[in-house]
């Protein structure tokens, strides 16, 4: 077999491909034993028809193009391999020529990874916000904390803002109640805003026992979207007490015995969700300073996929779980269909781009991963995905997944080695040194935006 490669533009090539009629041995008889198995003929034996017969019978062209459809994998993979591509999808193949007894060739265009040329790095500089936790943080901290072990007590009086209302709904769309439309023994929070709009103006003023109608759109359900004549009954109105700010109320919310051991506490933790975010934006300040320094070419119909795979997700998944249309979502977003469109396809390119040049940064920097990386990055995995490990683990080699996560940890790996060399300061001008360790666990994250659709 011989191989040459022509380069059409940056990010696809041609193969031309030539075979001599010999290397098909293989897959002639394997064709002749596939028609064999597949066709009856009178006087033989099913699956001891001679070639020839064969040939008389069928038609060798029938052989060929059987033979043909079985080698052409094969050897389009050796001549991948033989120039060292990295393909990105299936190729469009072309059999150019097919002559019986002498040769086979043909052509396979295909996108590939683009050679890329990352330079020095260790000049990026990014700003990152100050780790600042102040009195106010820690007091509304608390304040929720308090909120929490807040305690209702029923009252003999017309409902108010922040009372805790038991309510009966009913909503009727064009004069007719909708099957799921009837929800009785509701418990709301007067101000909380966590179901209907319009539904604080319509219970504030009434008794156990009164009701009202107002109008809303509908967040979910069979007739999520369209507007609704809502009718609200109260059953019961309650008050809520908030526990006194002191130290029994430490007590009771915490393992501390005083308030103020409680503040230093909520403190602590502040301070460390600070940090948990200043790294995160250090890692994506300076993943966007790396993609500016590297210029990187998109091939189009793998960009194209991605778009078309990010929509499909949100379409399908994360709306269709809430209820919502693509449309509504846009609407609720203040966005126009060409905002999304511009903003999902921007999304996209900076996903693949991110790929590639991590991808490149692994190979440059020789990184590996070893199996501790792997299950503790597996671990977090299956934590954001709701599943238990076990769970995960198995989809994931059952999936052939693994080459996938193992892509990823070497990409957060190749960030953090980059994020390392970078300067960070904060917004008062000090400089910020990231935990190696917690670097290469939030690049990893930072890094599985599109894994996906471009893995190669």
């Amino acid at each position: 077999m011989k191989s040459a490669v022509e380069t059409l533009n940056p990010t696809r090539v041609r193969l031309t491909v030539e075979v001599p009629f010999e290397e098909l041995k293989d897959s002639l008889d394997a064709a002749y034993k596939k028609i064999n198995q597949q066709v009856t003929v009178k006087g033989f034996r099913k699956g001891k028809i001679p070639a020839r017969v064969i040939d008389q019978r069928f038609g060798r062209g029938a052989v060929l193009e059987e033979a043909v459809n079985d080698a052409l994998p094969k050897f389009y993979t050796e001549a991948v391999n033989e120039a060292e591509l990295s393909p990105l999808g299936q190729p469009d193949v072309d059999i150019t020529e097919l002559k019986d007894g002498e040769t086979l060739n043909f052509t396979a265009e295909v996108d590939v990874r683009p050679a890329l040329e990352i330079p020095d790095y260790s000049g990026i500089e990014v700003e990152v916000d100050a780790v600042e936790v102040t009195d106010e943080d820690v007091e509304k901290s608390v304040e929720q904390l308090r909120e929490r072990f807040a305690s209702t007590t029923p009252v003999e009086r017309a409902a108010q803002d922040g009372d805790v209302v038991t309510i009966d709904l009913q909503a009727k769309v064009d004069g007719e109640v909708l099957e799921d439309g009837i929800a009785n023994g509701v418990s709301y929070t007067i101000g909380s805003g966590e179901l209907l709009d319009g539904i604080d103006d319509a219970v504030k003023g009434l008794s156990a026992g009164e009701e009202a109608t107002f109008t809303s759109e509908l967040k979910g359900g069979s007739a999520a979207g369209k507007e609704a004549e809502v009718t609200v009954k109260v059953t019961q109105v309650a008050a809520r007490e908030l526990p006194e700010l002191d130290d029994e109320f430490a007590q009771l919310a915490s393992e501390f015995d005083t308030l103020e051991e409680l503040k230093a506490d909520s403190r602590k933790r502040l301070a460390n969700m600070k940090q948990f975010d200043q790294a995160t934006q250090a890692q994506e300040r300076v993943l966007e300073k790396l993609l500016e320094l590297v210029e990187v070419p998109v091939p189009e119909k793998l960009l194209e996929d991605e778009i078309n795979t990010r929509k499909h997700n949100l379409e399908h998944h994360q709306l269709g779980q809430m209820g919502l249309t693509l449309d509504k979502y846009l609407e609720i977003q203040g966005k126009t269909a060409e905002e999304f469109e511009t903003e999902t396809r921007e999304a996209a390119v900076k996903g693949i781009k991110t790929q590639f040049v991590l991808d490149e940064l692994v190979k440059k920097e020789q990184l590996n991963v070893n199996q501790e990386e792997l299950t503790e990055h597996l671990m977090r995995r299956a934590a954001s995905s709701g599943m238990s490990p076990d769970q995960f683990a198995q989809a994931v080699v059952e999936g052939g997944q693994v080459p996938l996560l193992v892509g990823e940890v070497a990409r957060g790996k190749a960030l953090a080695v980059v994020v390392e060399a970078a300067t960070v300061k904060d917004t008062n001008g000090e400089i910020v040194n990231l935990d190696d360790e917690e670097e290469e666990t939030e690049a990893a994250e930072a890094s599985e935006t599109s894994e996906e659709k471009t893995e190669g």
